[in-house]
């Protein structure tokens, strides 16, 4: 009994160190605003650049999510998330570890803003 807990810790202690691995930054992303997003960006934090607009000519209704997925070639874990609405009023959130969260929930309520990461 005590060899296979010490194993399965040793796996889940192996996993930590492991390089990220393609598609581990994929999530979900929903809409909980109550308003219509129309542009969501990504980018890792290091970066200086939000790069271009994931939904392109679609909008993410309130109820709605999309899957964001990510290139194979893709190292980066940490990353920035940008969303706007259509008058181009904008929040973010900084330095997501996106090898540790799978879905990403925004809220909207009496004027505050949040994200739920699961």
């Amino acid at each position: 009994m005590f060899r296979g807990i010490l194993g399965a810790a040793l796996l889940a202690a192996v996993t930590f160190v492991l390089p990220a691995r393609a598609g581990d930054q994929d999530f979900t992303l929903v809409n909980r605003t109550g308003v219509e997003i129309h542009k969501v960006y990504a980018s890792p934090h290091s970066s200086d650049d939000w790069e271009e607009d994931i939904l392109g000519d679609d909008t993410l209704s309130d109820g709605e999510s999309v899957n964001i997925t990510f290139s194979p070639k893709e190292r980066a874990a940490m990353w920035d998330l940008r969303v706007e609405d259509s008058d181009g009023n904008f929040i973010t959130w900084e330095s997501l570890d996106l090898l540790q969260i799978s879905r990403v929930t925004l809220h909207y309520k009496k004027g505050k803003v949040w994200a739920t990461l699961d």
